[in-house]
């Protein structure tokens, strides 16, 4: 099975669209479009998953530059998503960071690199 990256869509295209440009090279075993979470619009990609590569190849050459809805279809195979680690990731800094290396300066509420950016206890101001 290849999966193959599909961009600079028309905000217009749709799933049904994309399936029937690439059914003419082959088997397509799935297509979706990427949309935003909060409106539901399309961010302008999608990902079409043939299940012959040969075809696949084949559906890229022939469509890569094609217009489609106004826009020159920018296709490629996809690449691997690079690993992400575990969490959330770095927010450092938070409330009293921001001193050098570690953040916190001692206070026991800095972010710190890399970890979960919280402050730690609330505590009130000291003014």
């Amino acid at each position: 099975m290849t999966n193959i990256f599909v961009g600079n869509l028309s905000y217009a295209t749709t799933e049904n669209e994309l399936e029937t440009a690439f059914g003419e090279y082959g088997a397509v075993e799935k297509v979706s479009v990427v949309r935003d979470r909060d409106t539901g619009q399309s961010r302008g990609f999608a990902f079409v998953e043939m299940t012959n590569s040969a075809e696949a190849n084949e559906a890229i050459n022939a469509l890569n530059g094609r217009e489609v809805n106004g826009r020159a279809l920018n296709v490629n195979e996809a690449r691997a998503r690079e690993a992400r680690g575990p969490g959330g990731g770095g927010g450092g800094g938070g409330f009293g960071g921001g001193r050098g290396a570690g953040g916190g300066g001692g206070r026991g509420n800095g972010g710190g690199s890399g970890g979960g950016g919280g402050r730690g206890p609330r505590r009130e101001p000291r003014w």
